[in-house]
Order: C-alpha cells, then sequence, then structure tokens
C-alpha cells in the first residue's frame, strides 16, 4: 500500500451538531493538486442481533426520512464517547425493545474491529452483536416489528425485506458462521 503526503490547505465550513459534524477542506495531493473534500465525523455505530429462542428479533418499524419509508432494522444507534459497544448494545436492547440485563444470557461480538462506513466520506466505524435472550424472556409486542426464524428460509425471507444495507452487513457475517 502507498503511502500519501496529502496536507490540509484550509478548512472552509465546519458545521457541528450533537450527533455530527461536517466538515469541508481542500486537500492538497503529494503532486500538488488540489481537492476539494466533504466529510462528516459521527459516533460509532453499532446493530445488535437478538436472539431468542432460535429466532431473530426485528424491533417495531420506524420511519426513515432519507428512504422516505418505514423500514423494518435490528435495534442499533450510537455508541457514545467512551462508550463500549457492547455497553452501547445494552442501553439499545432497552430503548427498542425493552430488554433488560436480566433477560440477557449474552452478547457476543460479530466483528471485533469495527467496519469502516464509506471511508471516504465518513469517520465512523460499525459494530456488530449478538444478543442471546434466556429462553424464557417474555417481550412485550409493541416492541416486536417482526421474527424470523434462524433457518435457511428464515435469513432468506429476512434479507428478501431488510432494507439497511449495515443490518444486512452484520446478519450476513454473523450467518456465515452458523450451523443453519
Amino acid at each position: 500500500m502507498a503511502s500519501h503526503d496529502w496536507q490540509v490547505c484550509d478548512l472552509t465550513l465546519e458545521l457541528r451538531s450533537k450527533w455530527l459534524t461536517l466538515i469541508s477542506e481542500r486537500w492538497q495531493t503529494d503532486q500538488g493538486q488540489r481537492l476539494e473534500y466533504w466529510r462528516i465525523e459521527k459516533a460509532d455505530s453499532v446493530i445488535v442481533l437478538p436472539l431468542l429462542n432460535q429466532q431473530l428479533i426485528l424491533a417495531s418499524p420506524m420511519y426513515r426520512p432519507g428512504v422516505h419509508t418505514q423500514t423494518l432494522d435490528f435495534p442499533g444507534g450510537r455508541v457514545a464517547e467512551g462508550q463500549s459497544p457492547k455497553d452501547a448494545a445494552m442501553v439499545i436492547l432497552q430503548r427498542e425493545l425493552g430488554i433488560d440485563a436480566h433477560d440477557l444470557r449474552s452478547i457476543t461480538p460479530v466483528n471485533h474491529q469495527g467496519w469502516a462506513i464509506n471511508s471516504s466520506f465518513s469517520n465512523q466505524y460499525l459494530y456488530g452483536v449478538v444478543a442471546e435472550l434466556h429462553p424464557q424472556t417474555q417481550l412485550d409486542p409493541e416492541y416486536v416489528g417482526a421474527t424470523y426464524d434462524v433457518s435457511r428460509a428464515g435469513l432468506q425471507s429476512l434479507l428478501d425485506v431488510l432494507l439497511c444495507l449495515q443490518c444486512r452487513a452484520i446478519l450476513l457475517e454473523w450467518s456465515l458462521y452458523q450451523p443453519i
């Protein structure tokens, strides 16, 4: 892999909010070419695959302004500064499915190292975890959008309706190592 000596010439815009920072910069390449780059800095994300009695649990559909529709997704959200993906997963499970720590049998990482999300445009990394619930866990139906069997047919049915690319990536990575 070649190393590059690129340098920031100037910052043309920096817009900060609680959830992201939008930055416009001019860079100079090692050949002297000046390029304008726009990028977004965001907190890392975690997608949680809740598993109860060989069923994957998806949260109730939510309206997604970016795609102008409701989507069925796994629970997910941002990893706060100083928080581990596993700790973020606990908060997300409580918020999106009403699941408490005592309902969990285990939380296992799908990927130990975060995956870069659109690395030319963003600094965000994606983590995935599987949250295996105790078999006797009772879920509040108000929180549950759908359940799918952990079988070839169940996973194919889920992939047929799952629009979220991050959810799909975590699901497919996890399913590679499952005896299905």
